[in-house]
């Protein structure tokens, strides 16, 4: 199929869901470009799922407009549900079908769609194709799911969690299934709370926080907003709480932000051959004892850190 790439693929405006006293979604605004990966990075309860679901038709938005490959859910609901793949964060599969049989039933929804065979093979199931759903492992039914997810061959791909539980190689091999899909023109709409996962998939990411939406931009220009290159981790041992202070710190060559979490210092540098001796010569000249000291590339879980003073594991 050729996809429709004149206008966005999803545009959301204002967005509000409420459950009881609890704020899910809190004025969201987003346009996901046609043909991109784009991914809702936040901690658990951020209100991505609450999002993304609105976005699919399953739950009605308090408030706000929500604009699915140039439709709306109140008037073309038949047309949408033709159009978009879904795959939920928890997928309840017929566990007595085979993977041919659930792939099939899946196809039968849709006027049009692919190749039940091809797209079995697509997701690597070629050898599981008359295994039963429940004699699979976890990320067998993750790329079941996905497989009923794209047999309609949809212009509009939404994943939420898609990877959430698996081994490093089920991941990877996930990871690998969605940027063949990206790479056919399909928009894709993914939530993680993975950061390497939004680093790795996604061309435009938008950080959520508290169903707002903190950070918007490609992986590459989010990073660079930290203005560092690099973050340094150490603690001290047997100090007092006040033996370090964050202006002290940032005074340091080559550091330009400092923060403190749990006992942790996280220094932002710009380069780590300046930054690391003069943090060791201040350790020294206050008589501290350093414990542990680790360095990393900066990464998306780093510009959280720096707009919510949280861990992304943490939060």
């Amino acid at each position: 199929m050729a996809f429709n790439t004149s206008g966005p693929a999803l545009r959301v405006t204002g967005l509000r869901k409420s459950y009881g006293d609890v704020v899910a979604v809190d004025g969201l605004d987003l346009t996901v470009n046609a043909g991109e990966c784009f991914g809702l990075l936040g901690p658990n309860g951020a209100g991505k799922t609450t999002t993304i679901e609105i976005c699919e038709g399953l739950t009605v938005p308090d408030a706000g407009v929500v604009e699915v490959l140039g439709r709306r859910w109140d008037k073309n609901e038949r047309e949408l549900r033709e159009r978009l793949g879904i795959q939920l964060q928890e997928t309840q599969l017929a566990e007595k079908l085979t993977v041919d049989e659930t792939v099939n039933l899946f196809r039968s929804f849709y006027a049009r769609g692919r190749d039940v065979g091809e797209v079995i093979d697509v997701v690597q199931l070629g050898e599981k194709r008359k295994s039963r759903v429940g004699k699979l492992s976890g990320g067998q039914k993750q790329r079941l799911a996905l497989a009923c997810a794209i047999v309609g061959d949809p212009e509009l791909l939404f994943l939420d969690e898609p990877t959430t539980g698996l081994d490093p190689q089920s991941r990877r091999q996930l990871w690998d299934l969605i940027v063949e899909l990206r790479a056919s023109g399909r928009s894709i709409v993914l939530t993680t709370h993975y950061m390497d996962e939004a680093e790795k998939l996604c061309d435009q990411v938008a950080i959520v926080d508290h169903g707002k939406v903190i950070a918007l931009g490609s992986p590459r220009e989010l990073i660079a907003s930290l203005g560092a290159e690099h973050v340094v981790e150490f603690t001290v041992t047997d100090a007092p709480a006040d033996a370090l202070d964050v202006v002290s710190l940032r005074a340091l060559d080559g550091v330009t932000g400092a923060r403190e979490h749990d006992g942790r210092w996280m220094l932002e540098v710009s380069e780590l051959a300046r930054a690391v001796p003069a943090l060791l010569a201040e350790l020294r000249k206050r008589g501290l004892t350093l414990g542990e000291l680790a360095t990393h590339s900066a990464t998306l879980e780093d510009v959280f850190v720096s707009l919510t003073g949280r861990q992304l594991r943490d939060a």
